[in-house]
């Protein structure tokens, strides 16, 4: 099972020029995915776009066929005078079947006592049929603008995916409900993967609260799980700084133990100019 994740700035290069079409053969030359996750895509926002691709999930849709398209927003919203709906968010686009889709609001905490921006974050959740087996697949984009926020994000997602692995150990009623009902049986599993962009780095806070493993369930770095030791390739600011004059690495994948003994490789695309992420891509045998 392979996989990319991206931040892809709604399909924005650095040359300036908006283009899906430049993220999936980006993404593309990384490896022959499986799963594709997309952080900042974007619908109807001419002030990010312009006239290129407005309706960036269909744009998604049409450049992989036999691909299902999962889009996510984090913002779905009608302003006065707007004449459509704009929305901003995740995307994962599988050629494995989905057999659940699931999406998390994150929380947003007003803890901070200078103001800040900030807009509304979520998680987009598919359980794929990866060949041994369901993989909750769960790709997110934290708050930029407020540590606060990240904090209590990284702690959501961690308690979720506690909560999916202990729904998938319990026991199973002994009066399963009939199939054709919302009561039947889900694809429930403790095989996970969390990725996108956290917006954190390595050993800080946010970053602590995804993998500490003194906690249940607990969630690993993917990289340092195929070097050890090793720093991680830098994923944002490589290029360009506009958001600070160093490269970091904010784009991560976590997986579950269950699935880190299956990981067999993980690298970062370091040379891609089409958006101010670079993109990730682990694989798992």
């Amino acid at each position: 099972m392979r996989l990319v994740t991206w931040n892809t700035q709604w399909c924005k290069g650095l040359d300036g020029v908006v283009s899906p079409k430049r993220i999936v053969q980006g993404a593309r030359s990384l490896g022959d995915f499986d799963v594709l996750c997309l952080q900042e895509i974007a619908a109807n926002y001419p002030a990010l776009t312009d006239d290129s691709a407005p309706e960036q999930p269909a744009e998604i849709a049409r450049l992989l066929p036999g691909f299902e398209i999962v889009f996510g927003p984090a913002i779905d919203e009608q302003p006065l005078g707007q004449s459509q709906r704009q929305r901003f968010g995740n995307l994962i686009a599988s050629r494995l079947p989905i057999l659940q889709v699931q999406h998390i609001a994150l929380p947003s905490p007003m803890l901070d006592s200078d103001p800040h921006l900030w807009m509304p974050r979520q998680c987009t959740v598919c359980t794929v049929a990866a060949p041994w087996g369901p993989v909750r697949v769960m790709t997110t984009h934290l708050e930029y603008h407020s540590l606060a926020h990240r904090h209590a994000q990284a702690q959501a997602l961690r308690a979720w995916h506690a909560q999916a692995c202990d729904q998938a150990r319990a026991p199973i009623a002994a009066d399963q409900p009939d199939l054709g009902t919302p009561y039947q049986p889900k694809p429930l599993t403790t095989d996970a993967i969390i990725c996108g962009d956290f917006n954190f780095i390595a050993h800080s806070e946010p970053y602590f609260e995804m993998t500490n493993r003194t906690k249940p369930h607990p969630l690993a770095d993917a990289w340092l799980e195929r070097h050890p030791g090793q720093p991680h390739p830098p994923t944002f600011r490589l290029f360009d700084d506009t958001y600070g004059p160093d490269a970091v690495a904010c784009d991560f994948c976590f997986v579950s133990e269950s699935l880190a003994k299956r990981l067999t490789a993980i690298k970062v695309d370091t040379s891609t100019q089409v958006s101010d992420h670079q993109p990730v891509y682990i694989e798992m045998a």
